[in-house]
Parts: C-alpha cells; structure tokens; sequence
C-alpha cells in the first residue's frame, strides 16, 4: 500500500488549491447541494474541473467509475476520492466529513422538531414544489456530464443508451451493468495481451460484490438496540450499491418491515426530509436513527453508514492512481463512466415520473430547466428556496 501511495505522489503535480480550500468547498457542497447523487456529481464537475481546474477529467472520471464500483452513497464517495487525488488519506477524511457534517446536522434538527411537534405536516407541501424544481436540476447536470463525457464515441453512447434504459424499466442500478460495461470497452479499445496477468482489477471488482452472510448473523442476534443500528447500517453502507436513492428500499425492508423501528408514515417522512435537505441523499439515516434511539442513534447510524464507504474508496484509490494511465484500465474507466453517466440519465426519468404528478410540478420542473439553462451563474438554492414557498402556497390549495 505505501509503495502504491509512494508512486503516486510522484506522479501527481502540485495542487493549484489548498487542502483548506477543498476542505470548504465540500463544506460549501454538503450545505447549499440541493438535488441527490445525481445533481452533486454534475456539481463536482462544473466547479471543480469546468470551472476552478482543480481536478483533471481523467482523475475525476476515476472517481466516478471508483464511486459506481464499490458500494456506498455515490456523491460521498466522489468528494472523498477528489479529495484524495492531491491530499492523500487526510484530504480524503476531511473532505468527506466536511461533506457529511452540514446535512447531518440539518436532519438532526428536523429529527428534534420531528419528534417534538408530532409530525411533519408541511413536508408534503414542500416537497411538493422542491421535488419539481431538483428534476430540473439533476436534468439540467445530466445533459452537461454527457455531453462532456461522451463525446461522439459511438461505443460509448451505446453504452449510455442501454444504461439508461435498464435503469428506467428497472428503476434500480446494477454493479453488473457497470462492470460489463467497462469490460467491453476494455477488450474493444484495449484488449488485454494476456488474461492471467491483467486479471488483477476484475479480481478487485469481483471482491466487492456483496454476500449475504452478514445480513443473516446480524438478523439472528439480540443485541442492545444501539448495536443493532451500528450492524445494520453498517450493512447498508456495505453492501448497496448504486446512488443514494439506491438504499432506500434496503431500508424501509430493515427499519419498517424486520426490526419494525418506524412505521410506513415515519419512513416516508425520513426520506422526504432527505430529499429537501442538501447533501447526500443517505444522510436520512441520521434522522432514522434520531428517531429509533435519539441523538446516539443518529450518531451511530450515520458513522455506520458512512464508514463502509470512506474504507471503500481509499483502500483502492492508490491502485486507481498508480495504474489508471495504462490503456486498459483507461479504456475500462470509459466503459464504467459511460453506464454510470447513461444510469444518471435514467434516473432523472424514474425520479421525475415520481415528482412531477400534474401540469405546476411539470411548469416548475420546464421553468427551472429554462432558468438554468439561460442564467448560467443563477444558485440552485435560490431555485430550490422559491420553489418550497410555491409548493407551500399551491399544494393545500390543490389538495384542500
């Protein structure tokens, strides 16, 4: 590992930020970062390798192929690799805690006025508009990371295509759809010479497909109800992989059906308060885990959560750095970025089937695609913020 680490610090040329300037970037990101996985990827892009060219397109594309590949919260895994690229280990930690912390807090309150008031009652209607307006918003990232990272690579946009597809008339993500991708083009632009001897990184990624024999120990045992949190999201952060969105029916299946910790209502509550908050859409296990057991509970569930994620990027990452210049492994991070960009795609069709339900969800989500689109320097949040005061105002009129 350290002769790895050795050989990449070598090679990478001097930063042109400082490690505190990355530090409140992500700070920045996990506080104003309204749109789920989808939209904070395209984020990451625009600033950091568009916009400031902190980060090369190439180191970025790793992070994105290294994200889809391993399991966990894909924008948390992204900003602690991009983290990682110049600043090692340390820029990794502080970057993703820097990340976490805003949202985390954010939901810790909501948790307490949750449990205090009896409820959520406005939620609905918040989210009402904001759901609108962040269609428009991952939209309007999608259509930038694809024409930035497609190109006119026919191969690629194939790629793309059935990427999207799949994850329409699935509405989930597949590591196997990722991992296929990034073998093809591997053998179509860089065949391998010799199978044996370049097996390496499919023996990597093989190692990183979940197995269920955890799950199975953790259900059978009667721990104290902190350490059942601690196991169970420790699972989550394991062994789901896909965006943010993708851990929401592995939890409703432990939280509401096996360990019976909320009920439908409290769920669905848990993950609007995700969806309206910025950052990482997984950050909803800080208030799932405020309401089973309190502040500890929060704590606990989010570090579980997390944890799995942070051990996943940087215990890779040296080999991604040290070897993510040969042809092969370039020409298999094109085929994994291509399925990852096609499955974004596809989930701003299944996210927006969700949000957009009648014709002023559907002029929200048109309008905020049109004012982005024409006013390049307008914040998301200022676009979210008007959006939550229109669904407060139209959805009790709608549904009074």
């Amino acid at each position: 590992m350290e002769s790895a680490n050795n050989a990449a610090v070598e090679s990478v040329p001097a930063p042109a930020y400082s490690l505190w300037q990355l530090i409140l970037y992500a700070l920045r990101l996990g506080t104003f970062g309204f749109g789920g996985p989808v939209a904070l990827v395209g984020y990451m892009h625009r600033d950091l390798v568009e916009d400031r060219k902190w980060i090369s397109e190439s180191d970025y594309k790793e992070g994105l192929a290294l994200a889809q590949l391993m399991p966990g919260p894909l924008a948390a895994q992204l900003m602690m690799y991009l983290g990682y690229v110049h600043y090692r280990n340390l820029g990794a930690t502080l970057a993703g805690i820097a990340f976490v912390v805003p949202s985390f807090i954010m939901v810790l309150l909501i948790g307490m006025a949750y449990v205090g008031y009896g409820g959520l009652t406005w939620m609905q209607a918040v989210f009402y508009g904001v759901g609108a307006a962040v269609i428009g918003i991952i939209a309007i990232s999608a259509y930038k990371l694809t024409t930035k990272s497609i190109g006119k690579d026919r191969l690629l946009w194939a790629i793309f295509l059935v990427a999207a597809a799949v994850t329409i008339i699935t509405q989930s993500e597949s590591v196997w759809l990722f991992l296929g991708a990034g073998v093809l083009v591997w053998f179509v632009k860089a065949p391998p010479k010799n199978w044996s001897k370049q097996g390496g990184m499919h023996g990597i990624a093989l190692a990183a497909i979940p197995t269920p024999v955890t799950a199975t120990v953790a259900g059978t045992l009667d721990w104290p109800v902190l350490l059942q949190i601690a196991v169970f999201f420790a699972e989550a952060g394991a062994f789901v992989f896909g965006s943010g969105l993708a851990i929401v029916p592995f939890l409703y299946g432990g939280v509401v059906t096996e360990h019976q910790w909320l009920t439908e209502r409290q769920f669905v509550d848990a993950v609007a308060v995700a969806m309206i908050t910025p950052g990482p859409v997984v950050i909803t296990v800080g208030f799932i885990g405020y309401l089973v057991a309190g502040f500890p509970g929060a704590v606990v569930a989010a570090l579980a959560t997390f944890l799995p994620c942070y051990l996943f990027t940087i215990i890779p990452a040296p080999y991604f750095k040290k070897y993510g210049k040969q042809p092969g492994i370039i020409a298999f991070v094109d085929g994994v970025t291509a399925a990852a960009i096609g499955t974004i795609a596809g989930a701003v069709v299944v996210l927006g089937q969700r949000s957009i339900t009648d014709i002023t969800t559907a002029l929200l989500a048109l309008v905020t695609v049109v004012l982005l689109w024409k006013i390049k320097k307008l914040p998301e949040p200022v676009i979210v913020a008007a959006a939550a005061m229109i669904g407060l105002i139209v959805y009790p009129l709608i549904h009074s």
